[in-house]
């Protein structure tokens, strides 16, 4: 479902029919809304060229078609080293980056005349445990190269970071904004590095660097390997098979967040003035729940669910998370406001996996009894 609404926001006139109004969301209607104001580069006029690397993970996609709403198809450019689909190329620019490849990243941003850089490139929580080395080499050096990138360009750079970047010493409930960071992952301490270094790149060269630490992010996508993948699993295994097998306690309480919330509060904050961030990293989210406070939501629509729980090694990495997490900082200084809660959430995965997997699925496996 949130495909189809940032789909139709591409192609969508300035001021919608009433038919069109009634099936898009709040937060859509008021991106919308906002299309009449666009931002623009300062001093030249125009809305800004923005690159997009790692695009074809979780939120590169969905944050392209979002941009591409508010910007114009041309001036937002998807990148990745994979190959992409027809589909991903007939929705706007697809090039391939390397982000270890610093010449070649200087190349895509000069000839395309690039003024934000977001950086979405990273192997996450449990596969970096997994590949320590490649791990380093993505999610540290490749940091390295998109910082040292925008300051030569003097671009506007987002790098996410995440609940990862706090350990088991930090207070879990609430997590406030400045605390003790001590991760015990691979991906958690490349993001309190990637934090620091932006920093450090704004103080000492004026970098204009923001970075958002997300909680979990839940989308309708297949999960991709991180720990609170599990929030998005449940979805498909439960509408296919109505059971599903859980990595973690029933009690795990984390942070989450649902994938419109999160790239709107992207939007938002790449949006903002410079002059009202007191911060360069925040915290933002939107609710926090547990797998049995999950479960029972959506045990309401598929009535018979059966869910049993085997903790494994992403048990420890989710202990180590924050619980509930305070971004009332990011609240004040720029309005963050989320839209979604647990009861919404559900709701719209519900559809949107259904729609958007379990239907088509059954209906590629009809056409092939047919022929």
């Amino acid at each position: 479902m949130f495909r189809k609404c940032l789909a139709n926001l591409a192609l969508a006139a300035p001021v919608p029919s009433t038919q069109q109004t009634s099936r898009i969301t709040p937060v859509i209607s008021q991106l919308l809304v906002q299309r009449r104001s666009v931002h623009q580069v300062p001093g030249q006029g125009r809305p800004p060229k923005i690159l997009i690397t790692g695009g074809l993970g979780q939120l590169g996609i969905e944050c392209a078609k979002l941009l591409r709403s508010q910007y114009g198809s041309h001036n937002v450019i998807l990148s990745d080293i994979i190959k992409p689909s027809k589909a991903i190329t007939d929705n706007g620019p697809y090039i391939f980056a390397d982000i270890l490849d610093f010449k070649g990243l200087q190349k895509i941003v000069v000839d395309h005349r690039i003024d934000w850089l977001i950086h979405f490139s990273a192997l996450l929580s449990a596969v970096g445990e997994q590949n320590v080395p490649l791990a380093v080499r993505v999610n540290i050096e490749g940091v390295h190269n998109v910082i040292e990138l925008a300051k030569q360009y003097k671009l506007r750079i987002f790098v996410p970071s995440t609940i990862g970047a706090f350990g088991p010493d930090s207070p879990r409930n609430p997590t406030p904004n400045i605390t003790v960071q001590r991760p015990r992952t691979i991906y958690g301490v490349s993001k309190v590095h990637a934090e620091l270094i932006g920093e450090y790149y704004y103080h000492k060269f004026g970098l204009d660097f923001r970075c958002l630490r997300f909680p979990g992010v839940i989308s309708s996508d297949p999960p991709g390997g991180g720990t609170t993948d599990y929030a998005v699993a449940v979805f498909h295994d439960a509408l296919r098979h109505g059971k599903y097998t859980c990595y973690l306690r029933p009690d795990t309480r984390l942070p989450m967040m649902y994938i419109e919330d999160c790239l709107r509060s992207l939007l938002e904050f790449m949006q903002a003035p410079n002059e009202i961030l007191k911060r360069r990293v925040y915290n933002v989210t939107a609710m926090s729940f547990t797998p049995e406070e999950l479960v029972d939501k959506l045990s309401k629509h598929v009535p018979n669910l059966h869910v049993t729980y085997k903790p494994d090694s992403r048990q420890l990495i989710a202990d180590s998370w924050p619980q509930v997490f305070d971004d009332s900082e990011a609240r004040r200084d720029w309005n963050w406001q989320h839209k979604y809660d647990l009861d919404n959430l559900v709701d719209f995965m519900v559809k949107d996996v259904q729609e958007n997997y379990i239907d088509v699925e059954n209906l590629k496996k009809q056409t092939l009894k047919i022929y």
